[in-house]
């Protein structure tokens, strides 16, 4: 079994809806994504998949969707404001945790056909969340 990982640096602002700790307040962090594929076979020209065609994919839908942008809930009161000032946000039908960035990136793998095994994010330099497929 082949694997290997590329890791994707993104800085993204976001608040968390039924939280009462202070992350229910606007703040950012300087996020990492590590994407971990896995292939029993490699190909042609004897990868897994090339490093700068995971960048090409997911990079790319990171920095057109998460990078430098709010990652609200859609329920959340701040989407309405941001969309009237025509401010850069990402709406996701979930709470905007490490979790469930963690999943969308995975998601968006996979559906790139993607041979995805996992997708861990990094909030803070100590602590991560991993989504696994």
């Amino acid at each position: 079994m082949y694997s290997v990982t590329k890791v994707l640096s993104f800085c993204y602002g976001h608040r968390l809806l039924r939280y009462q700790g202070k992350c229910k307040y606007l703040h950012g962090h300087n996020g990492r994504a590590e994407i971990h594929l896995r292939s029993e076979n490699l190909d042609p020209r004897g990868m897994v998949i090339d490093f700068s065609d995971i960048k090409n994919l997911i990079g790319r839908f990171i920095e057109e969707n998460l990078d430098h942008k709010i990652l609200l809930c859609r329920e959340d009161p701040l989407v309405k404001i941001l969309e009237s000032m025509k401010e850069p946000h990402f709406v996701m039908e979930v709470n905007p945790t490490a979790e469930n960035i963690a999943k969308l990136i995975f998601d968006f793998a996979h559906s790139k056909n993607l041979p995805v095994i996992s997708v861990k994010l990094w909030e803070t330099d100590t602590s991560f969340a991993v989504y696994e497929g």
